[in-house]
């Protein structure tokens, strides 16, 4: 193989056996240590490549060998593990082409790096790049971090230096006063000095007070210099004359004093202010106030509204004649006047106030629009209001009610055949709903009397023409049933005239309209009739305001909680208003029409169901839409607080009228039945409780603990156990719980779903509370012949029946000269010598009383049962 010839300048490459063979490198190598911020440094390794010369006939096999000087650096260490190498370089470099023959060049021929130096070295550059940008990122950010501190440290620099400055001016300020101060005391407490001491006085000694001796125990602020700094003193001017005597008074100064010792101006002074009880000498002028006074107030809350002394409040309160201490209570007259007195204005106020501004607030004439006609349908029981009603709507209502009768007031809205709309108010006809009618008639704009044809007018007709009358809505008389053969509508008509209702076919102002439910005879007519009526009444609307509306029936539905039947009469009501109706109050979550399809709005005189209310609201109640919860709270909590205290005061039974008086009087001795009673709707309930009331008598009435909507629970349970009642569901059942309750406790729980029954069963129960009634029944006379005097018997009387017989055991009567003697019982009874049952008329006998023996011959013997009836309501 050809050697390479050495170039001039190298090392021979020699082998000792005392050395160790080495290499001569290939580069220059050296260290720099690289400096970073917050002291970090790092030492990178520099290496300088020398320039590779080629011969002429060498081919240019690398390129990156032959480039000129470079520095190339290399972190010192090992290449960090894990790192991804960079894509390998060629496999293979292309082999050199063949040198020619000839002489070859001097110098070194370097080796090519392998692929495993070239992706290592690849690796470490990547990898110093990857470093240097983290570094660079985190150098960026404590920078900006820096900046932050740094704009936060100026800042705070620059108020510190502010304060500094404005404390220099303040101390410079303090320190030219005390000068002043300090050189007006020298000139003044200094001229006095020598002129006590030119009159051969002794110079004025400092008073110690423990004030003082403080001071002096306190240890003195020095100044600039060190120098102790006493505190200002205040100038004091001087006053005019002769200078005071000053020093201790002892008895021979007191003695060779040549002026008398007179009182300061200071002592002067505060005794004046004794005096006057040190009120300013200048009147204030008296500010005239608003005084706001509720029912009642307190006369400490009244001063303090004012702005007044209570003891001058209660001056004038004595010098009324009234004597009060300043926690006392007095009434809003009272307050007015003492207000008034001491020259303020007054406001008076109530706490019902909270209900100013809820209804009837006035509506702009241009705002109002046309609105559906509301109408009531009243009459008798099985008339057939419901059947009317019915054949209107194209509905079947009547064969959902139990018993074939109306116990629920229902609201339904229906079409008019000239167009519009008609909402139907359908109410009960049995006398027990009489408050169900009158609430029907409240918020009507019309009235149809439904009289049936074959019956005429009865007891609730005339009371149905009595709530139309006293609501003031027109009438509309519907003589129904007249497909009947027994049908009289002429009769109807005629017994009218006896409560005031003259019909148009009579020379009067009421329209009648003859109808049949059944057939569907005359109910276009009808419907007419009623928008007719309707544009005579021109009813009109703002349905832009807030709602308002009237509950006419409310239940507690235990999927759906409390809901209310409302008849929207002004407003629109939307889904989502806070409303309030009576004592409770919600958020509107749903409204049903009378269809049970939910609508989002519901506009005048429409009807539909509420959903949302925290309780079940009181049929009849008035329902207003709020701006918020705070005043829907306000205006729910002083209505609570009324009801409460209704209900107190009926508990208590608080003395009202004499007339009051005189029937607690009668009720004292009457017994109480019990009861707890739980419906489906509030109306019922107010029905049941009413048709209970009219249930008693003087002895025994019935005594409703508890009643509400729902079905029976076990707090219900609880406390009819505890008062001893019995529980009626009306149209409900009890839960499971409630049950159980019954069940352990042994109350009883009766269903009804007839109004009729249930009152029926109210007064059966309540008739065996009553005391029976002891009935006399007379069996016969006798009269005394002759008195026999027995031994170990007594006075036996012969006696001959007059009339009736005589029975052993029976009551008697001794009659002397009309006069009742005895009255007892028969003990013996005799026929000859034999004891007798019973002794008719014509035959003789012999008697004897129990406990009696004063008889006498021509006496009469009235005998008699005594039976016990029991008495019903």
């Amino acid at each position: 193989m050809p050697t390479d010839t050495k170039s001039p300048g190298e090392k021979t490459l020699s082998v000792s056996s005392k050395t160790t063979l080495t290499l001569k490198p290939r580069a220059e190598t050296g260290v720099v240590r690289q400096s970073f911020s917050h002291g970090r440094s790092k030492a990178v390794v520099v290496e300088k490549v020398r320039k590779r010369t080629l011969g002429p006939g060498e081919a240019k096999a690398e390129p990156a060998a032959a480039a000129p000087d470079r520095v190339t650096p290399r972190r010192v260490g090992v290449v960090a593990r894990g790192a991804t190498p960079p894509a390998a370089a060629p496999a293979s470099v292309p082999a050199a082409a063949p040198a020619p023959a000839g002489p070859k060049p001097s110098g070194v021929v370097l080796r090519t790096l392998t692929e495993e130096e070239q992706s290592r070295r690849a690796h470490a550059l990547g990898d110093a790049k990857v470093r240097e940008a983290e570094e660079r990122k985190i150098a960026e950010e404590e920078a900006k971090i820096r900046q932050q501190r740094e704009a936060i440290d100026r800042t705070e620099r620059e108020a510190a230096e502010a304060r500094k400055r404005l404390e220099d001016e303040r101390r410079k300020h303090d320190e030219e006063t005390k000068r002043k101060a300090d050189e007006v005391a020298k000139k003044r407490f200094g001229g006095e000095e020598e002129t006590r001491l030119k009159t051969g006085g002794t110079p004025t000694a400092r008073k110690i007070t423990p004030e003082a001796e403080e001071d002096d125990r306190r240890p003195a602020r020095r100044g600039v210099g060190g120098a102790p700094v006493r505190p200002a003193v205040a100038p004091k001017t001087p006053r005019a004359g002769a200078p005071k005597q000053r020093g201790r008074l002892t008895l021979v100064t007191a003695l060779s004093a040549d002026e008398v010792r007179e009182r300061s101006v200071a002592s002067f002074r505060r005794r004046t202010q004794r005096m006057t009880g040190h009120r300013d000498s200048e009147n204030k002028e008296k500010l005239q106030r608003e005084v706001i006074i509720p029912e009642t107030i307190t006369i400490q809350e009244l001063a303090n509204r004012m702005s007044e002394r209570g003891v001058d409040v209660i001056e004038i309160l004595m010098k009324q004649g009234h004597m009060a201490k300043i926690t006392d209570t007095i009434d809003a007259d009272t307050a007015q006047l003492l207000a008034e007195e001491l020259g303020h204005t007054v406001r008076r106020v109530a706490e019902s106030d909270v209900e100013e501004g809820l209804f009837d607030a006035a509506d702009a004439p241009e705002t109002l629009v046309s609105r559906a006609p509301v109408v009531t349908i009243m009459g008798h029981v099985d008339h057939g209001k419901t059947s009317l009603l019915d054949a209107i709507r194209q509905t079947n209502v009547v064969s959902g009610e139990a018993g074939g009768i109306t116990q629920h007031i229902g609201a339904y809205q229906v079409a008019s055949p000239k167009g519009g709309k008609i909402t139907f108010i359908d109410t009960p006809g049995h006398a027990a709903f009489t408050a169900m009618r009158a609430r029907g008639a409240k918020v009507t704009d019309l009235v149809i009397l439904v009289v049936a044809a074959d019956d005429g007018v009865m007891p609730q007709t005339v009371e149905a023409i009595n709530h139309a009358k006293a609501a003031k809505v027109p009438m509309i008389v519907a003589i129904n049933k007249i497909d009947k053969a027994e049908a009289k509508p002429e009769r109807v008509r005629t017994e009218l005239l006896q409560y005031e209702v003259q019909v148009e076919s009579l020379g009067g102002d009421v329209l009648d309209v003859e109808v049949s439910a059944t057939k569907k005879t005359n109910l276009d007519k009808l419907l007419e009739t009623i928008q007719l009526q309707a544009e005579i009444l021109d009813l009109r609307a703002n349905p832009e305001r807030a709602a308002e509306g009237t509950v006419i029936e409310a239940k507690l539905d235990r999927g759906r909680g409390p809901v209310a039947t409302v008849l929207v009469q002004r407003g629109t009501l939307r889904g989502g208003d806070i409303v309030v109706a009576g004592a409770e109050w919600g958020r509107v979550r749903a409204l049903l029409a009378d269809t049970g399809a939910p609508v989002t709005e519901a506009g005048p005189s429409t009807p539909v169901e509420v959903l949302g209310f925290n309780g079940t609201p009181d049929a009849g109640d008035r329902l207003a839409v709020v701006g918020s919860e705070a005043r829907a709270r306000e205006v729910t909590d002083y209505r609570a607080r009324q009801k409460r205290e209704k209900a107190a005061a009926r508990q208590t039974g608080m003395r009202g009228s004499l007339e009051q008086m005189m029937a607690q009087v009668k009720t004292a001795g009457r017994q109480e039945f019990p009861l707890v009673i739980k419906g489906d709707v509030q109306g019922s309930i107010e029905a049941i409780a009413g048709a209970l009331e009219k249930a008693g008598n003087e002895e025994v009435a019935a005594r409703i603990i508890h009643s509400g909507v729902g079905g029976v629970t076990e707090s219900d349970v609880t406390l009819a156990e505890s008062s001893g009642a019995a529980i009626i569901g009306f149209n409900v059942r009890a839960h499971k719980e409630a049950r159980e309750a019954a069940e352990r406790t042994g109350t009883e729980i009766r269903y009804y779903n007839i109004i009729y029954n249930l009152v029926d069963d109210v007064k059966k129960a309540m008739s065996g509370m009553l005391t029976p009634e002891l009935r006399e029944t007379m069996l016969g006379n006798a009269q005394i012949l002759e008195i026999f005097n027995v031994s170990k018997v007594g006075k036996i009387a012969g006696c001959r029946v007059t009339d009736g017989r005589v029975e052993r055991g029976a009551n008697v009567r001794l009659i002397r000269d009309n006069v009742v003697i005895h009255e007892g019982k028969l003990s013996q009874l005799k026929r000859f010598k034999d004891d007798a049952r019973e002794v008719v008329a014509g035959q003789e006998c012999g008697m004897a009383f129990e406990g009696y023996q004063d008889m006498r011959a021509g006496d009469v013997i009235e005998c008699y049962r005594v039976e016990t009836v029991q008495r019903s309501l």
